[in-house]
């Protein structure tokens, strides 16, 4: 086992594995840019580096400076969190050239499963369904053209190289197509550093569900079960739950053993995640591969009583998996609420600032994930997720109340937070009765797609 990791992150996911490394008896170096001085990983941490300024490009995403970091302090793994460099190859091949254990999957895994459509043609190649679509990158509007009316409007245009909206369009005409196809090209060269896109048939009526797998490096793979992540805003996930209402204890167990089978199929470690889109039919298709601990994993924890970041840093240190298949039980169920510092009422506009009262809720089956406090100062630099609020229950309709009583007390002021638009959906007759697809945010708001 390792006695010293640096944690590559900042915010709510950096403390998180602080205390997972306390108590599993590690010592932690903590980064942080000068924006994050005051940040609550670098006060809980056993040491603490500033890697930069504010700027992430020149901290969070200087991997120059994290590994002079991780070599000063003399640690023997560096752990990425999620974003920043969490899905970055050459960051992993960096660290293994400084023989340093990269917490997270081989690059090679990192590599194939960034590029989306080598991931789709690996799956598809073992059986998983994919959605329909181009088989490679569009090279121009003539041959875009001929892909959308093959396979059919509405289609989608999504950049190979990332997610989370960037680069991505949808088109319901031959108009709509030319003019989206230069935008996403444009969006995915700034965002990801290339320009290439590619076509799918759009599903109006989609479920965005995703498996949880574990892998050892001795060949051992289990999943521990769906997460329902079909409440989003522009292809944004705002609320998670474990399990899925709209899995049926046969498609369950399909998409399961699909999961565990894809996993294996690239002799894939550590954790890792395997997103499928569920049409309004039960059709089902594989959508991508996250190479990382997901924002939402604590739905999964609370569910089965598994501690995902201490089985990352298990299985990096070259433990075999403890858990069996057969071990792992569903227990009741769980909803997870991302709490931003964005503004509903004006298109989700940031709020930075100064966060005077800061009082979260509590009680039975009341989870906080966040590095939040009074006084603390909402950076306009990074990512906007200030807390996640997480509840469990027997059942999802207890789940539901417990969290519409969190809601009600939480506390977070004066900047403007998404808690409003939370407090709507958990009264909504639809998200109650489990009837949504990912669609549903933006039509509660009146936005287009």
């Amino acid at each position: 086992m390792f006695s010293k990791i640096l944690i590559a992150n900042r915010g709510e996911i950096a403390l998180r594995i602080v205390r997972a490394c306390k108590e599993i008896g590690i010592r932690t170096v903590a980064v942080y840019s000068e924006a994050d001085a005051d940040a609550l990983h670098t006060k809980l941490a056993d040491e603490s580096v500033c890697i930069g300024p504010a700027n992430a490009s020149a901290s969070y995403l200087n991997i120059p400076n994290i590994i002079s970091a991780a070599e000063i302090t003399d640690v023997e793994a560096i752990h990425p969190g999620y974003g920043f460099l969490a899905e970055n190859a050459h960051f992993a091949e960096v660290c293994q050239s400084c023989q340093i254990t990269f917490i997270g999957p081989s690059p090679e895994n990192i590599r194939l499963m960034g590029e989306k459509l080598a991931a789709k043609e690996s799956m598809h190649k073992i059986g998983l369904p994919v959605i329909p679509g181009s088989n490679g990158t569009i090279r121009n509007k003539e041959e875009a053209l001929k892909i959308a009316q093959s396979i059919k409007y509405p289609v989608i245009i999504k950049s190979a190289a990332g997610g989370g909206g960037k680069g991505m369009r949808i088109c319901h005409n031959d108009v709509r197509l030319i003019s989206a196809l230069l935008t996403c090209q444009a969006e995915s060269e700034a965002a990801f550093g290339k320009s290439d896109v590619y076509i799918e048939k759009y599903i109006p009526k989609a479920r965005h569900i995703e498996i949880q797998i574990l892998a050892d490096k001795y060949g051992h793979v289990v999943h521990l079960g769906e997460r329902e992540c079909s409440i989003q805003r522009r292809y944004q996930k705002l609320i998670e739950e474990a399990p899925s209402p709209a899995l049926t204890p046969k498609l369950r167990k399909k998409l399961s053993e699909l999961a565990v089978k894809g996993a294996k199929s690239i002799n894939y470690t550590n954790v890792g995640t395997i997103e499928f889109l569920l049409d309004e039919f039960g059709n089902y298709y594989f959508m991508e591969m996250n190479t990382r601990i997901q924002v939402e994993h604590p739905v999964t924890e609370m569910v089965t009583g598994i501690d995902l970041v201490k089985q990352q840093i298990r299985l990096a240190a070259g433990e075999k998996l403890s858990l069996k298949q057969d071990d792992i039980k569903m227990n009741g169920w769980a909803i997870e609420c991302r709490i931003n510092a964005e503004d509903p009422t004006n298109n989700f506009l940031p709020s930075p600032g100064k966060i005077t009262a800061y009082h979260p809720p509590g009680g039975f089956g009341v989870r906080i994930d966040s590095h939040v406090y009074p006084g603390f100062e909402v950076s306009p630099n990074y990512d906007s997720l200030l807390t996640k609020l997480i509840v469990h229950g027997k059942t999802r309709q207890e789940a539901i109340r417990t969290m519409q009583r969190s809601l009600e007390e939480f506390i977070i002021e004066p900047i403007k937070t998404t808690l409003p638009l939370y407090r709507t959906v958990f009264t909504n007759p639809e998200f109650i009765e489990g009837k949504f697809y990912t669609d549903f945010v933006n039509n509660l708001l009146g936005e287009a797609e």
